[in-house]
């Protein structure tokens, strides 16, 4: 299974956001509940491993994405419902042109290069350990790069996306 076929599993969740009606119901202790937490879904590592080549295999997702969907039904059955799932850990092993790697946590903004993967760390939308405003990072990705950029947000409220980045959008 190629990578783009394994992205559309994940895209049958589309259409399921909480309203705002359900959203102020949130809002107040109702009692008890629980959510599911995954980890380390790891697409490509099965393989690596089954072969002993873990820094160079990696793409093939085909076990992974089974046992994806598995765990996905599995919750999908349960009676209640979790509150929410929350997925944490390695999301991949390796995957033929990764070119960047995006993260939070550190509460400012941060990152670097080796061999040619970019770490991009985005600081936080609340408590700030740094000197960098409230914010977010807006990623415009094309076929030939990953361009990035980190707006306050007061910056992304009043003045939007720039222009440029908003250009490479368009591109076909």
């Amino acid at each position: 299974m190629s990578a783009a076929e394994a992205g559309g599993v994940f895209h049958r969740a589309r259409g399921r956001t909480l309203d705002a009606f359900s959203a102020e119901k949130e809002r107040e202790w109702k009692g008890p509940f629980y959510f599911i937490q995954g980890t380390d879904p790891q697409f490509g590592l099965m393989k690596a491993w089954s072969t002993g080549d873990c820094d160079n295999s990696g793409d093939e997702w085909g076990q992974e994405i089974r046992l994806t969907e598995q765990a996905v039904q599995a919750i999908n059955k349960l009676n209640p419902r979790p509150r929410f799932f929350v997925l944490c850990g390695d999301l991949i092993h390796a995957m033929p042109g990764v070119k960047a790697v995006f993260s939070g946590h550190y509460h400012r903004n941060a990152g670097g290069t080796y061999q040619n993967l970019e770490m991009v760390v985005s600081s936080a939308i609340g408590c700030q350990l740094g000197q960098d405003p409230h914010g977010l990072r807006v990623v415009v990705v094309t076929a030939e790069k990953i361009i990035h950029r980190y707006y306050s947000l007061d910056e992304l409220s009043e003045r939007g996306i720039e222009d440029d980045l908003m250009n490479l959008m368009k591109k076909k």
